[in-house]
């Protein structure tokens, strides 16, 4: 699934071309390089986004294409 689609459906973004624009600002790193809007994501990869100043962590534990707010939730722990 590519990065963009995911941080939206995992609902960390709002919308899906707000988290295009994380990444062409490269705010968004995929395993600790700079992610674009079309890098796939895998189960057990690592997200770091910056939000201002604070940056977050996320590991990838699922993938769906279509999330309800319960579902979204369980698609990633925050490390």
């Amino acid at each position: 699934m590519r990065i963009d689609k995911f941080l939206k459906v995992a609902r960390i973004i709002k919308r899906r071309t707000i988290a295009k624009e994380f990444c062409d600002a490269g705010k968004v790193r995929l395993n600790d390089r700079i992610a674009k809007a079309g890098d796939v994501v895998k189960p057990d990869d690592i997200l770091t986004i910056q939000f201002g100043q604070r940056f977050v962590r996320f590991r990838v534990i699922a993938l769906h294409e279509h999330a309800s707010k319960g579902t979204a939730e369980t698609m990633v722990e925050e490390v």
